[in-house]
């Protein structure tokens, strides 16, 4: 069988029916490259021939590499796919990955700031300067609607609707979702918007109407986000390391430390499965304990 051939079918299904986005095209690449790599290694030329046997040696060689459990269960998932892409379009009778056991992954708890914490890098800007309004708007964006800041860098400023107070946010797979926003971001981005970005748009070489610009007048990219938030924390003089994500983590577990339902932060998120939501209940028992050792009369 040809793998290269196999290889560019599946990323055109990827592509076209699963609406996959670059990055995740790029891991599933790079596992069906390991996997092809060890078929031929192992002089297997036909994807028929694989079976559970020959599955169980694969894995060894994954755990002899060091491979952790999450990057050995991601190829699994990876391969089951492919394989049962292969049975949809009737090149294999069956998928030989469905036997396989995803092994058991440590699910950490999401790291997060503390109210004394996020309410510091809110000190640090200089609103009357036009990137001090930027980032002050940037900030209060992220941790106001949890959004992932892929999400954020794409934003145009049709995306904001003041009128009700909600961002229009292009999720994962291009699905759109509504997320509100509160009085302390709606007042940043309308300083922002009607001051610092137009002195920031009168920089750039045309026009655009991207939310977030740079100090060149361009649209400001994820990575000049990340940036800008470790500078916030340099300035705060916090000794911790602060990601996009760090904010999206302390919003949904702000929410339901205070009783939101995690349905409704589910939604917030833009979670498919609220399996994915859930990684914050580990937080939140915490704050629960405590409670009660404080409040039961027979803690």
């Amino acid at each position: 069988m040809n793998f290269d051939y196999f290889r560019e079918v599946f990323v055109e299904y990827l592509q076209i029916e699963k609406n996959a986005s670059p990055y995740t095209i790029k891991y599933y690449l790079d596992d069906l490259n390991t996997f092809f790599l060890f078929l031929e290694k192992e002089g297997i030329s036909d994807l028929k021939e694989v079976d559970y046997a020959c599955i169980r040696v694969f894995l060894t060689e994954l755990y002899d590499k060091k491979l952790s459990r999450r990057s050995v269960s991601r190829k699994l998932s990876s391969l089951r796919t492919f394989y049962r892409f292969l049975e949809r379009e009737q090149i294999v009778e069956q998928n030989p990955f469905l036997n396989v056991t995803l092994p058991k992954m440590d699910k950490p708890i999401p790291e997060f700031l503390y109210e004394e914490e996020i309410e510091k890098l809110f000190t640090v800007n200089d609103v009357n300067t036009p990137l001090g309004q930027r980032n002050q708007a940037l900030l209060e964006l992220l941790y106001g609607t949890g959004m992932r800041v892929s999400e954020c860098a794409i934003l145009k400023i049709e995306n904001i609707d003041f009128s009700i107070g909600t961002v229009l946010v292009l999720g994962k797979g291009k699905k759109e979702r509504y997320i509100p926003f509160g009085k302390y971001a709606e007042d940043a981005l309308v300083q922002y918007i009607d001051d610092g970005r137009k002195q920031l748009a009168d920089k750039g070489s045309s026009p655009t109407n991207s939310l977030f610009l740079n100090a060149r007048g361009t649209s400001l990219t994820a990575r000049g986000i990340r940036t800008i938030l470790n500078d916030m924390v340099k300035k705060a003089a916090l000794t911790i390391h602060v990601h996009p994500h760090k904010l999206r983590h302390t919003f949904a577990t702000h929410l339901l430390n205070a009783g939101a339902d995690l349905r409704s932060v589910q939604e917030l998120l833009g979670h498919e499965h609220l399996t994915s939501t859930q990684i914050y209940t580990h937080v939140t028992k915490d704050h629960l304990r405590d409670i009660y050792l404080k409040t039961h009369p027979r803690a």
